[in-house]
């Protein structure tokens, strides 16, 4: 090449390196420039990583001359630099590594080959980039390509950038060569597994809420891997094109280019905004990310959210194009597998006699079908096909996936009608041997969308809040599969109440159904409870479910959220409570149903989500309501009769503090007991001790007994999930004694200020409500409030009670994410009700001041809040605190 003068000129100041970076960083900023350009018009993420890889590749070679040609001439001496890896490929991120391979002859060099590539390091750091490199000579780079599938891998894709061609080319006709020779079995399978495990580390789920946008499930690398896949059975092809356009249809091409495009669009966005090489696609930067794509709102539908959706959807199709490479790596013999005979004498030895119609096969262990064509037949074969899948209890063949996808438009109004459809269905949801696995893989094809449009409109489906860990489809799964698991006795010691009353229930189809239906009316205009009705109603019309049953199902799904609303924020140790609960629930049958159905909807939020805590609530209602049901008489518990002992300390010492680890791990948070004389403020001391010692409340009882002495109950947990001191009990025994002090001199306070929280936590706009009822129970005033959850908030709110004279009889703290959600009895400081109109306008003032604190984002970030998704958390401000079942 012709050197610019002005690279010479560099090369001959006095600091070489600062010179010639900061000449070096001119033209590579600009190439970087027309990338980000090109990127906000809205090009192909695919084209813009590209032209990312094309400002690095004029960088390296500019500096590779002024390395070579000016610093270390040697015209003798051969040295070649190849980009490997990903930057092999030709796209780069941002922020990426350059993956180098400075190569050398086999022979013996001089040592300007290790000044050379010293120097070139040296001017890559001065510029602030990662280097991801190698210095091997030709025999050590033939021998590793050889033994190591990483480096085999990495000179898939490698390509000359500089130096001697001849050198490098020869290395890569080499390389190629013996691979083109060798078996690529072993390097599919070595591929394959090397997917497990990456998956393993970034979770096996596809449709988690902020998934990795490299290394995830559906992510780029697993369209990285197909790709090598492809490169192994023909290497000398230009970036495996024409390999991947006999493994893929044309349509299933095009599906991968949309795929690679997007989720390359995505990452370099992260990486942008991000300012560093960010994979993972937190909340704190979809909302950005949405907008800088081009994302708008859509009805009651956030923009972050239809873009969130529009990923998870791609990340589905990736599923199914490797299904698809797969399926014809199979046919072409090109993959391990299990041998045909083992396959089918697996089947028939267990006794399960023929097929369940003509057409299907069992391949390698797997139901197949021989002819695509065979749904077109008669399109419910389609249900049929998952139905003969669970019942021989094998996985569906590559080559039946792909054949389910092409046929969906067989799906016709007709077929959605048909009794045959329709019981395939209710068998697939309660008879089916692990309903979670045969409707997820229903739900990848798009056959169970595509079947029920109800259930279509919440596939990818995502909220933006911190509380759900999946998608909407992928919540739902999950809590069919938990009760399943349930009903088998897998979860005895998590849930032994619900073990035992799943087995009551009558009609397991009316629950499984209403599973299944629960959450389809999130996001409509209505609201998730009556839109999610009237949704039910005509999925069930149009299965064909009998009247009687359809009341059933639709009265689950509105009224889904009714269990845990009143476990979690209402006294259920008050009979009033209980009689409430029973007068909306009905009958016995649902409350079994509501039972099971809420056990596993919280659980199947995610993981950490249930806790011993709540299935405590859960197990007291029920046990009150049953009782109830049956003619019972139900009665106030009285808390003191389990703390007499407590209580009689502290007659003679003041104040007594009672800790408790958890029995089992299997319940996950710790109890903290203290009994004392009644003060003002007493309540809000003990917040905020428990606040300054890092211990989150979960729940709360409290009382006052007729003499005047105070017994107040918390269940903690420390700032992971976990139950306070597990793994450090004298930490509990430390806040034991805290709270002691706390009770007989007060707690440390400080003015209200503003909390310094994650980013995570920052970007969540969360609405501050506060509902007073002065209605719902007799003897107390109920206040409810909702906002964003901060550390010392709870402290903050009984500090405002106690300033207004108010004593807090009962709290319930619950937090969904990002939102704190509590509510409270309050009492005069003479145990009655209070009355006056005008205190308890002012307390709300108060309080929503409290809630309104804004949070402070971390050191060094800009953050505008978005507001967060109100669906399936307690959105109080959306109806009246009454005696009537609360929606959400």
């Amino acid at each position: 090449m012709t050197l610019d003068p002005r690279l010479i000129e560099a090369a001959s100041a006095a600091d070489v390196r600062g010179a010639v970076a900061a000449y070096l960083r001119e033209g590579f900023e600009a190439g970087r420039e027309r990338a980000r350009r090109r990127l906000e018009s809205g090009g192909d993420g695919a084209e813009v990583a590209r032209l990312y890889a094309e400002a690095a590749d004029k960088l390296l070679t500019e500096l590779w001359a002024v390395a070579t040609e000016v610093l270390y001439p040697h015209p003798k001496d051969r040295l070649c630099l190849l980009a490997v890896g990903g930057y092999g490929r030709g796209v780069l991120a941002p922020y990426s590594d350059l993956d180098l391979l400075f190569l050398r002859p086999s022979t013996p060099t001089s040592e300007r080959a290790a000044q050379v590539v010293e120097f070139v390091h040296y001017v890559l750091w001065d510029l602030g980039l990662k280097v991801g490199s190698a210095f091997r000579s030709f025999r050590q780079a033939v021998e590793q390509s050889q033994s190591d599938m990483t480096i085999r891998t990495t000179m898939l894709e490698a390509r000359v950038i500089a130096g001697d061609e001849r050198l490098g080319n020869d290395l890569l006709k080499k390389v190629r060569a013996w691979i083109r020779e060798t078996d690529p079995k072993a390097f599919i399978a070595a591929k394959m597994e090397e997917r497990d495990v990456r998956l393993k580390k970034t979770g096996s789920v596809r449709n988690r809420v902020e998934p990795n946008v490299k290394d995830g499930k559906g992510g780029l690398r697993d369209l990285n891997t197909l790709f090598w896949i492809a490169l192994s059975i023909d290497p000398d092809n230009e970036r495996g094109k024409g390999a991947l356009t006999e493994l893929l249809s044309a349509r299933e091409m095009r599906s991968f280019r949309e795929a690679i495009g997007f989720l390359w669009q995505v990452r370099i966005h992260l990486h942008l905004v991000a300012g560093r090489a960010e994979e993972k696609l937190t909340f704190d930067f979809q909302p950005e990310i949405a907008r800088r794509m081009g994302w708008r709102g859509r009805g009651n539908e956030l923009a972050v959210e239809r873009f969130m959706r529009r990923y998870f959807l791609v990340a589905g199709q990736v599923g199914g194009l490797t299904r698809a490479v797969s399926a014809q790596l199979e046919a072409r013999q090109q993959k391990r597998s299990e041998g045909l005979s083992r396959g089918l004498s697996r089947l028939f030895r267990r006794g399960r006699g023929q097929l369940a119609f003509e057409g299907l096969s069992v391949e390698q262990g797997r139901l197949t079908v021989n002819n695509p064509n065979v749904f077109a037949r008669d399109p419910v074969r389609l249900l049929m096909l998952f139905v003969e899948a669970d019942r021989l209890d094998i996985d569906l063949h590559p080559d039946a996936f792909t054949a389910v996808i092409r046929s969906l438009g067989l799906v016709t109004p007709a077929v959605r009608r048909d009794p045959r459809a329709s019981d395939a269905v209710l068998h697939l949801l309660a008879r089916s041997r692990r309903p979670y696995r045969v409707l997820s893989l229903m739900n990848e094809t798009g056959l169970l969308g595509r079947f029920l449009p109800e259930w279509g409109r919440i596939v990818g489906q995502t909220q933006f809040n911190m509380y759900h860990a999946y998608t909407v489809d992928e919540h739902t799964l999950q809590a069919i599969g938990i009760i399943d698991d349930i009903k088998k006795g897998k979860l005895e010691a998590d849930h032994p109440a619900a073990s035992t009353i799943i087995h009551r229930i009558v009609d397991p189809e009316a629950l499984m159904l209403a599973m299944l239906l629960h959450d389809v009316g999130k996001g409509g205009d209505r609201g998730q409870l009556e839109d999610g009705a009237i949704s039910a109603r005509r999925a069930c019309e149009r299965l064909g479910i009998d009247p009687r049953r359809i009341e059933l199902v639709v009265w689950l799904v509105s009224h889904h959220l009714l269990m845990s609303d009143y476990a979690q924020k209402r006294d259920v140790s008050d009979p009033a409570t209980v009689r409430a609960f029973a007068e909306a629930v009905g009958d016995l049958e649902r409350l079994r149903m509501l039972m099971v159905l809420t056990v596993a909807d919280i659980r199947a939020v995610g993981p950490g989500v249930w806790n011993g805590w709540k299935g405590q609530l859960m197990r007291a209602l029920f046990d009150k309501t049953e009782a109830l049901f049956k003619g019972d008489t139900v009665t106030g518990d009285d808390i003191g009769d389990d703390y007499a002992d407590l209580i009689e300390r502290a007659r003679f010492a003041g104040v007594a503090v009672e800790t408790a680890l958890p029995q089992a791990a299997l319940e996950s948070t710790s109890r903290i007991a203290v009994a004392t004389n009644d003060r003002k403020g007493l309540f809000a001391d003990m917040a905020a001790t428990l606040s300054l010692a890092g211990a989150d409340i979960v729940g709360a009882r409290l009382a006052t007994r007729e003499d005047g002495t105070a017994l107040e109950i918390f269940e903690i947990q420390d700032g992971v999930g976990a139950a306070y001191g597990l793994n450090e009990p004298r930490r509990l025994a430390l806040l034991g004694r805290a709270l002691e002090r706390a009770v007989l001199k007060g707690a440390r306070t400080s003015a209200q200020q503003a909390h310094r929280v994650t980013a995570r936590r920052a970007i969540f706009d969360v609405h501050p409500v506060v509902r007073i009822d002065t209605k719902i129970v007799p003897h107390a005033v109920v206040v409810e409030v909702s906002g964003a959850d901060r550390p010392g908030l709870l402290s903050e709110l009984a500090r405002a009670f106690s300033a207004h004279d108010l004593s807090v009889r009962s709290a319930h703290i619950a937090s969904f994410g990002e939102r704190a959600v509590d509510a409270f009895y309050l009492t005069d400081m003479k145990g009655n009700k209070p009355s006056d109109a005008g205190q308890l306008d002012r307390l709300r003032q108060d309080l929503i001041a409290i809630l309104d604190a804004k949070p402070l984002a971390p050191e060094g970030r800009t953050i505008t809040p978005v507001r967060a998704s109100l669906r399936d958390v307690s959105d109080i401000d959306a109806v009246p605190v009454s005696k009537t079942p609360r929606s959400r």
